[in-house]
């Protein structure tokens, strides 16, 4: 049952393969380019997946579908689970057989109570392997320009805690502190102003430069710069919190010269993108590029009814196979797999996609559309379909799906079998996601179906008015209105392209 495990503890991969494994990953601090490739495996191999509120979200796109994830919501001052809660979490997962990742931010072992878990699964008798990741110490640091060590200025560094409130908390040596050339303080945000006090009556010049970075490596970070003196007048003055890492040093200075990080136009902006948990999502990762923090709202699971479609029929049966969609086309080839057939049972069947999207995801099972219209519609599928005159055609849908698609086919003189080859239910939405979709600048709705489920996942919550809500599509838009009372946008045009060019003229326009 392990992953590769190369560069692992020798023998925990042997272990892992007779039961349940514990991988204790570092997610880095902010950005999903910095997870390593040994993170990138544990997590593409897991069955549980449980982690904390500064783990980037966008980092469980690597579990596979189906995969259990787990918010436990630990960040300072507020946990939405208890240290042993987690643990015992971790273990009985890992004893039931399963392969857990414990995703947490930054590096498991530089104040992220990593070694705890550790030693938890050691005392179970729960194999276990420490994956490293970038301490927000430096990586945080980094991308703000600013080295925690330059030769002729700083030779060393020092990291310490800044929130000795932390029950089990070790007291800060602030006499030590206050002598490091490099002095990085991490969770001290709370506290700035008691820490920089603690520093002076230790003897350090209130002159001595200090930067905070909160958000490092994220595409809102932001930079404020001081002294020991000046900073937590600052931090106060233009809103700084947490999460975010305090440097005091010369080495603060460097920044001003080396700061290479470049948001895109987006910076700042959060946008919430809805998607099934088991989509790649590309309109995500587009909007990322451009800067945008971006949080996906899996509020649709799908699930593939292969039982429901009579694959045997299709061979000689069947001129058009038609998919509406990527899921359908995922469902269909499923059902294939199901019944032991492959590719050669469509020898003689045209094949249609609705638009680019459906197209690539066939093309990933090693089969070319036919045909592909004009436009990514069903209405534009329906009315260019060439030779539908006494055609038959098979339309593999979901359990949601009306049957626009198949009457407006059949007016053109199709014989028309449609089948719900996969279910859409509802997934929940974990309240940390919950909170950050309550934050957003702006709201996708890609269906229908979206719309409705959101609005399910809120409760009597409501999105605020502020927020931008997009639609992609007509029929979406009359639900959209429904379950929030209004659309401020609606894309007509549903390729990628077009979809990310209208979400940037919204953002530029909102305030």
């Amino acid at each position: 049952m392990g992953v590769p495990c190369e560069g692992s503890p020798r023998g925990s991969c042997a272990k892992a393969m007779n039961g349940g494994h514990v991988w204790i990953v570092g997610a880095g601090p902010g950005d999903p380019g910095l997870l390593t490739l040994a993170g990138q495996r544990a997590l593409a191999a897991a069955d549980v997946v449980i982690y904390d509120a500064l783990a980037p979200a966008a980092l469980l796109r690597h579990a596979p579908r189906g995969a259990e994830l787990v918010y436990v919501g630990k960040r300072s001052g507020a946990h939405l689970r208890r240290q042993d809660e987690i643990e015992m979490l971790m273990v009985e997962r890992a004893r039931a057989g399963k392969r857990v990742v414990r995703l947490k931010g930054g590096d498991p072992f530089v104040f992220g109570r990593g070694a705890e878990e550790a030693l938890a699964c050691r005392a179970a008798d729960v194999p276990f392997t420490v994956v490293p990741g970038v301490t927000s110490a430096i990586g945080a640091l980094a991308y703000a320009g600013i080295p925690v060590t330059y030769r002729g200025m700083a030779t060393s560094f020092l990291v310490v805690p800044g929130n000795e409130a932390d029950e089990g908390g070790a007291s800060v040596d602030w006499s030590l502190a206050a002598q490091a050339e490099t002095l990085v303080i991490l969770m001290g945000m709370r506290t700035l102003e008691e820490n920089m006090r603690c520093l002076l009556d230790a003897g350090c010049p209130p002159g001595r430069p200090v930067t905070c970075v909160r958000w490092g490596t994220r595409a809102d970070q932001e930079v404020l710069t001081g002294t020991v003196g000046t900073i937590a007048a600052l931090a106060a003055e233009h809103g700084l919190e947490s999460p975010a890492v305090i440097v005091v040093g010369e080495v603060a200075t460097l920044a001003a010269d080396l700061a290479w990080f470049e948001p895109g136009p987006l910076a700042g902006r959060r946008v919430v993108v809805s998607r099934t948990r088991e989509e790649e999502s590309d309109l995500a990762r587009r909007l990322e590029s451009l800067g945008a923090y971006v949080v996906e709202a899996p509020v649709i699971v799908t699930r593939n009814r292969p039982e429901n479609v009579d694959t045997h029929c299709v061979e000689g049966c069947w001129d058009w196979l038609v998919l509406a969609s990527p899921n359908a086309v995922d469902a269909f080839f499923a059902a294939l797999r199901t019944a032991g057939l492959d590719t050669r049972a469509l020898h003689g069947v045209s094949i249609a996609a609705v638009g680019a999207a459906t197209e690539a995801v066939l093309q990933q099972h090693g089969v070319r559309a036919d045909f592909v219209p004009s436009r990514a519609t069903s209405e534009a599928l329906a009315e260019e379909l060439p030779r539908t005159t006494g055609a038959r055609v098979f339309l593999p849908v979901s359990n949601l799906s009306d049957s626009r698609l198949s009457d407006a086919l059949r007016k053109r003189g199709a014989k028309v079998q449609q089948v719900a080859a996969y279910e859409i239910v509802a997934e929940p939405l974990d309240e940390q996601r919950l909170r950050e979709i309550r934050e957003a600048d702006l709201v996708t709705f890609a269906s229908a179906t979206a719309a409705r489920f959101l609005r399910a996942a809120l409760g009597d919550r409501d999105l605020p008015p502020s927020a931008r809500l997009v639609s992609i599509g007509e029929q979406t838009s009359k639900v959209v209105v429904e379950c929030f009372g209004r659309v401020d946008h609606q894309v007509d045009d549903p390729s990628l392209d077009a979809v990310v060019t209208s979400l940037q003229e919204c953002l530029a326009r909102a305030p």
